[in-house]
């Protein structure tokens, strides 16, 4: 990142500006790099011209040349739109009048799937947390940032359910728990929690915050229903707050590990950690659900 984090409250740049007033708002540390990344994108196209002086006719320009000459998805043009509307809207209180620009068309793809077989063969390539992830994205329909963002306390054991926050659409959902999945993530929480009560000796221990939660209530952080399920290997600094604590796994990291998997099972779909979730729905429909 080209801005300092922490950003200096009083700063007159625009970038820090926007930066901390996403932070205000309470946005996740990820939509805060998407929106970041766009408008930069936008203002380049636009010859480094400040927001400002631009408004509809700019924004529907740089959305048509992502599709005419970028060549970008449908998610991608969304994303770019989603992160223009904030800029205008929210943050310049400059809402933009009915945008006309050229949009990207959906390709008609069925997903790929894997065959019970062939899941079986890639979960059975993996090890330790990493074949708990898979098994939970395939066998309780997880996305993978979902699986890593899990908390302690999102898991009940007695109804057998986990409760997934914030997933698509900023929404929260419950899911089930499958019977075989019980122990593995029993163990996976006590070895979390041992870790942590680790990291609390040694003076750390505490763990990132839903928006506003750290300013009400400012020790939950190192309690143990609030620590990931799934915690990096490291301790690192917090981007935002400047302080340094243990995150959950990072998804590249995971990513790379099923890629590896699905190779050595001899399946040469183009799969990933998506096509286990594919695989999870796919089950659903061929039981009646």
């Amino acid at each position: 990142m080209d801005i300092r984090t922490p950003i200096p409250s009083q700063s007159t740049r625009f970038l820090d500006r926007l930066r901390n007033f996403i932070r205000l708002r309470g946005l996740a540390y990820k939509t805060e790099q998407t929106y970041v990344f766009w408008i930069k994108r936008f203002i380049r196209f636009h010859g480094r011209r400040h927001p400002e002086t631009m408004g509809t006719v700019e924004v529907e320009a740089f959305l048509s040349h992502l599709v005419l000459q970028a060549n970008v998805s449908v998610g991608t043009q969304r994303v770019a739109l989603n992160a223009l509307i904030f800029l205008y809207r929210e943050f310049l209180d400059t809402p933009l009048e009915d945008l006309q620009y050229e949009m990207a068309k959906k390709p008609k793809k069925l997903p790929v799937v894997f065959s019970p077989e062939e899941a079986a063969s890639a979960i059975g390539n993996l090890e330790g947390e990493y074949k708990l992830i898979a098994m939970l994205i395939y066998g309780a329909g997880l996305r993978i940032n979902e699986a890593l963002r899990l908390r302690v306390k999102d898991v009940d054991f007695g109804m057998q359910q986990l409760v997934v926050r914030d997933g698509k659409g900023g929404k929260d959902r419950i899911t089930l728990l499958p019977d075989r999945l019980v122990k593995p993530l029993q163990q996976q929480i006590d070895t979390a929690l041992h870790l942590h009560k680790a990291d609390l000796a040694r003076g750390f221990g505490s763990v990132y915050m839903p928006a506003g939660l750290s300013r009400k209530y400012p020790s939950a952080s190192q309690e143990p229903d609030w620590q990931y399920v799934f915690p990096a290997p490291d301790l690192s600094v917090d981007p935002r707050s400047g302080i340094k604590r243990r995150h959950h796994m990072l998804d590249r990291t995971v990513q790379k590990h099923f890629r590896i998997a699905i190779r050595a099972a001899g399946i040469r779909k183009p799969a990933g950690s998506h096509t286990f979730r594919h695989s999870f729905a796919t089950r659903l429909l061929e039981a009646g659900y």
